[in-house]
């Protein structure tokens, strides 16, 4: 028999920077290909998948191209570019022959369901992947805050952040040669020294309902298997 994962239900959560690759904005095919049999390998090990995922790449509704608009404009703006996203990373799942479903803070019933908790739930107990997507629905909230929301109201045993590095360092590890990586590190420390894992909201959000967030590089191969399954990859946060 295979080996049990240690997480039934997890919300992965990845920045939409992330599907850029080496052309800095858009979506790279060959990225998303390679984030969809991350999650296929996962799913494939017993593991219920939610997925939050940024709309950074298309437009931030904080980036300097939006410092002139209105901010309620902009942050709407970035909420449709997450659903973008979520479809691009929908069709790359079916490819695999994952029955994958979107669910959006933002009704457009021609291209997605409403999100609705119990029936979100419904999916996953029956091995559907689902994403969310148009962060929260509101302004002024980030797809981190709207990650830790989702969690919570599914009640995901965890939130893996996919990132771009091997978990939380003291400095910036691509700007600092020997900045220092925490195995574990507590949700207070993580606001009181300003590292930028998520959000203050959302931290706090993790906090209260005791969520731990584990952040780890999802650009190495097998790394989100290996975390689901009980290995010890990346950063976990957590009181």
């Amino acid at each position: 028999m295979g080996q049990t994962p240690a997480y039934k239900r997890i919300l992965l959560k990845l920045s939409g920077e992330s599907l850029t690759g080496e052309k800095k904005f858009g979506i790279e095919a060959n990225v998303l290909n390679r984030f969809a049999a991350e999650v296929e390998k996962a799913h494939r090990a017993g593991v219920q998948i939610g997925i939050v995922i940024g709309g950074g790449n298309i437009f931030r509704g904080l980036s300097e191209k939006a410092r002139e608009m209105d901010r309620v404009q902009a942050d709407y703006m970035g909420m449709l570019a997450t659903i973008i996203n979520s479809l691009a990373l929908q069709d790359a799942l079916e490819k695999r022959n994952l029955h994958t479903r979107v669910m959006t803070a933002i009704q457009m019933h021609e291209i997605a369901e409403p999100f609705i908790r119990r029936r979100a739930i419904r999916h996953l107990e029956k091995g559907r992947v689902v994403i969310f997507a148009g962060g929260t629905g509101n302004p002024y909230f980030t797809t981190d805050t709207a990650a830790v929301l989702r969690a919570v109201e599914i009640e995901a045993d965890v939130i893996v952040k996919g990132t771009r590095v091997d978990g939380v360092f003291d400095n910036d590890p691509e700007k600092v040669k020997d900045a220092l990586k925490f195995d574990e590190i507590s949700y207070m420390e993580v606001v009181r020294r300003g590292l930028k894992v998520m959000d203050t909201t959302a931290i706090t959000l993790s906090m209260d309902n005791k969520l731990p967030i584990i952040v780890f590089n999802f650009d190495k191969e097998g790394n989100l298997n290996r975390l689901v399954m009980g290995e010890s990859v990346g950063t976990k946060v957590q009181e």
